[in-house]
């Protein structure tokens, strides 16, 4: 019987690797933005995400006081900015702080 070790020498790896290729640039498209923040209040940590396109935008919300995240789709992404800007200024006038401000955190 072979130990566990052996048996990831035989493992061909390059096939997989290949094939991971084409996610490198899944979520980057010309006209899209990404902006996301995370926010602490006590012990809680929230989310709050912008993705805007050229046409349209999402606005996506983890609020740990929720059972669900809540996503808000809008035709018009200066819409979608304004309403970002508002929540995020919303929730800093009510206690949360700004952790994180910026691109999607990968990894």
């Amino acid at each position: 019987m072979s130990s566990e070790s052996d048996d990831r020498d035989e493992w061909d790896l390059t096939e997989f690797d290949e094939s991971l290729e084409e996610f490198d640039d899944f979520d980057i498209r010309e006209g899209v933005t990404h902006r996301t923040v995370i926010l602490r209040k006590e012990h809680m940590v929230a989310l709050l995400c912008l993705k805007t396109a050229t046409v349209g935008a999402a606005i996506c919300r983890v609020d740990p006081r929720e059972p669900l995240p809540a996503v808000q789709i809008y035709d018009d992404a200066s819409a979608a900015e304004e309403w970002f800007s508002k929540s995020l200024r919303t929730s800093t006038q009510n206690g949360w702080n700004l952790v994180y401000d910026g691109l999607p955190l990968k990894g």
